[in-house]
């Protein structure tokens, strides 16, 4: 990370580790003490104390780097975000979809309960992964015969979730990249499939799954494309922390759960359906910047992530202020050190989420890896909402 971008990122890292941690314990606490009692319960505080962190990603988005987020919604969609459990399923084409994701579930007002099928591994990074842990999203490895097990019984514990939810999946299975959509042409070409230009061949088995145990309970899959203009930069983590605007484009369709096929090969290839879809979406977008006849909204502003930051920001600040006055920490070579470590640990933190979400580098022995598991249904590198 070069050290102009550091001395940005530094104090935001302080702020999003500090009230991460603070989140974390409450969390923790209620864990231990409340959820025993009423899972219920634990879950709607949880809902609240997840979405004060949250939020914080969200205010990158809308205030720090100024993001303009534009969507398109099918018209029968726009009075069912965030009063419905859905799936939601999406393209995952930059490093930043599952933030996108958050942007659109805060809009709808479900950021707290906005659930996300991720990789094993994000459940230990620091405050971010241990907040999803104990918001209950569902973690997996790269192994069928594992996650098979995994994904059915947490799908089956959000049966009695208390507050409407969204739950990504990016079937992809993995972020786009150049390398990756050669080895998904090669694949289809060999296959007798509909070859992508756009997406990459949806990995089935996990959608099917989902489909399988959602279906009594779901009624209906969120259908995400999302696009950026050509005139604009795609968006990352590092570009957000700096404050580089960007715009994205997002297209919504809203299927109901009940109209897909029965039988799980159905399921299979009306998963495939989409994505050959969304990726004539795609082209039409790169064609003329738009989606199509339906106008551009743009989801605006809100200045709840505004609030929260600039709470965030005050009570820490004067609890730093009270600390060093108590402790007198800089007063002291000792102290002085210990302060430039704790600086070097942040710095080293936010190092490691901004490279954690940006896309994957692909590799001769990668492609070949996602040839052989084309069918493999879930994720063989990453599975994320939004953000994964």
């Amino acid at each position: 990370m070069a050290i102009a971008a550091a001395a940005v990122v530094v104090p935001m890292g302080l702020l999003f580790l500090l009230s991460g941690l603070i989140v974390n314990l409450i969390q923790a606490a209620c864990f231990v003490l409340v959820r025993p009692v009423s899972k219920s319960l634990y879950r709607r505080i949880n809902r609240v104390v997840a979405e004060l962190l949250w939020l914080e990603l969200v205010w990158l988005i809308d205030w720090w780097a100024h993001v303009k987020n534009m969507l398109v919604l099918n018209l029968k969609f726009e009075n069912f975000p965030g009063k419905e459990h859905a799936l939601l399923i999406a393209n995952h084409r930059s490093d930043i979809d599952w933030l996108v994701g958050w942007v659109l579930a805060q809009r709808s007002g479900c950021l707290g309960s906005a659930l996300a099928v991720m990789k094993k591994s994000s459940k230990f990074l620091p405050v971010i992964g241990w907040s999803m842990w104990f918001s209950e999203y569902l973690f997996l490895e790269r192994s069928w015969a594992k996650d098979e097990i995994t994904l059915k019984s947490g799908l089956q514990r959000l049966k009695d979730f208390p507050r409407p939810f969204w739950l990504a999946l990016f079937v992809e299975g993995t972020r786009f990249t150049q390398a990756k959509l050669l080895a998904a042409q090669e694949y289809a070409t060999s296959a007798g499939l509909p070859v992508p230009r756009n997406v990459l061949i949806p990995r089935t088995k996990g959608f099917v799954a989902s489909v399988s145990n959602m279906r009594s309970f779901v009624p209906a899959i969120y259908d995400a494309t999302v696009a950026v203009p050509k005139n604009q930069p795609a968006p990352t983590m590092l570009r957000i922390l700096k404050g580089q605007p960007s715009v994205v484009h997002v297209h919504i369709k809203r299927h109901l759960m009940k109209e897909l096929p029965e039988t799980e090969d159905g399921v299979a290839q009306w998963c495939r359906d989409i994505f050959v879809a969304k990726d004539a979406l795609l082209d039409k977008h790169i064609a003329e910047d738009t989606f199509g006849d339906q106008q551009l909204q743009d989801t605006g502003r809100p200045i709840k992530s505004l609030v929260v930051v600039i709470s965030w920001s005050c009570l820490l600040i004067f609890g730093a202020l009270k600390f060093l006055q108590w402790s007198s920490l800089l007063s002291s070579w000792k102290g002085i050190a210990f302060s430039v470590v704790g600086l070097a640990i942040v710095t080293i933190l936010m190092h490691i989420l901004v490279v954690f979400s940006q896309s994957e580098r692909s590799s001769s022995a990668k492609a070949a890896n996602s040839r052989q598991q084309r069918n493999g249904g879930v994720p063989s590198e990453t599975s994320r909402d939004k953000q994964q």
